[in-house]
């Protein structure tokens, strides 16, 4: 590095740090590429993920525009040196990487590389990916010539110092890309839950109607004989019955999908779940929203996380009669509140006493994002817990 140790170690703090505030995958690929490719200086950079059928699952490049990326075609496959950093996950630096016997060729749209560094991406033995640059910019060397041209300098820009560091990052990389995978495992894991926790409020709601169809069936038949005006009225009853349980059941088929965040976006998933609990339950279950922007996506998730925590304490605990969620703009971020009308609490007794009720867990999830969350109940007043998060 030109600017030697102390410059390279801020730009590792730099990348790291980068690296620590996204949890989605792609997000994390993404940054790790860019973090590489401007902490060694090189004009392309790329990371694989390799699946198990001799191609990449992920790759992600950096220095490369969208229209070269796809008039250079499919991804590549596992073979040449890339084989070699998943294979025998060892680090590859080369003054030319189109003169290693391993070197199998490229498209003839595919950037002119030459000086080549390459770092295998590692969780203990298990080779999570393969990072590499080529094309050391330095000031001596002129722009890249056109593809197929040869280039009249012949050594290595990348240094054993540029490989130390790339080690660095990549170890660190490792770490980040595991918890990304952690995190988007634990979703997807919340979803199922989430999915099975509706499933079971809208069984019950659904059963509770057939047993009430069934009585009024039951009703029905034993007046026919001495009461016809009677029995006609029961068959009403069972025919509205009936229509309200085909309701509840063509919600369960429609409603229970996978949460739609990345889709439907925060208020179209609430409102949709807000009105699946309305259904579920003898409570009045209300949304609201006023002005709501996109936020990132890790804000939006622990918003519909905390609602969801939430609305099942004031469904299952507080004997409410009213549930409102309301979400609302606030500068750049967005507030959400659910209140009700139920038999509330102390909220330190309640700590004291180590019955958290999911208030650690939906702490945790707002200030993980930033924000901040307010608990607000005293007995007989019922309950609000207000989130607010700062947007970006």
């Amino acid at each position: 590095m030109t600017n030697g140790p102390r410059s390279g170690l801020t730009a590792v703090s730099t990348a790291l740090l980068a690296m620590s505030r996204h949890l989605q995958v792609h997000d994390v690929l993404k940054t790790i590429v860019v973090s590489a490719r401007e902490l060694l200086g090189a004009r392309y950079a790329a990371l694989g993920v390799p699946d198990d059928h001799g191609g990449f699952a992920q790759f992600v490049v950096d220095g490369v525009s969208d229209e070269q990326w796809k008039a250079i075609g499919p991804l590549p496959r596992q073979h040449g040196v890339l084989a070699a950093m998943i294979q025998q996950a060892t680090p590859e630096r080369l003054a030319d990487v189109r003169a290693d016997p391993r070197f199998g060729g490229w498209p003839a749209t595919h950037p002119n590389m030459r000086d080549f560094i390459g770092m295998p991406v590692a969780d203990g033995d298990e080779v999570l990916g393969a990072l590499f640059l080529a094309n050391k910019k330095r000031p001596d060397r002129a722009e890249e010539p056109p593809c197929g041209l040869e280039e009249a300098e012949p050594a290595c820009g990348f240094t054993a110092e540029d490989e130390e560091l790339l080690s660095v990052l990549a170890q660190h990389a490792a770490i980040a890309l595991t918890n990304a995978r952690l995190y988007e495992r634990s979703r997807e894991l919340t979803i199922a839950e989430e999915r099975a926790r509706l499933s079971h409020e809208l069984h019950d709601a659904v059963a509770q109607k057939l047993f009430s169809l069934r009585l009024t069936a039951q009703a029905a038949a034993a007046l026919v004989d001495r009461d016809p005006g009677r029995a006609k009225e029961e068959l009403h009853e069972a025919a509205r019955l009936a229509a309200e349980a085909t309701d509840e059941l063509r919600a369960a088929v429609v409603e229970l999908r996978p949460a739609g965040l990345d889709e439907d976006g925060l208020v179209a998933t609430l409102r949709t779940q807000v009105q699946v609990l309305d259904r579920a339950h003898t409570a009045k279950v209300t949304f609201a929203s006023h002005g709501i922007r996109a936020l990132p996506a890790s804000q939006e998730e622990a918003l519909l996380r905390v609602a969801q925590e939430a609305l099942h304490n004031a469904l299952r605990h507080s004997g409410a009669g009213r549930v409102q969620v309301t979400l609302t703009r606030v500068g750049q971020g967005a507030a959400l509140c659910v209140a009700d009308d139920g038999c509330g609490f102390e909220p330190e007794a309640v700590r004291k006493a180590g019955r958290h009720l999911g208030l650690v867990s939906m702490r945790d999830r707002a200030s993980g994002v930033g924000g901040s969350l307010t608990v607000t109940s005293e007995p007989g007043l019922g309950t609000a817990i207000e989130m607010e998060v700062p947007g970006g």
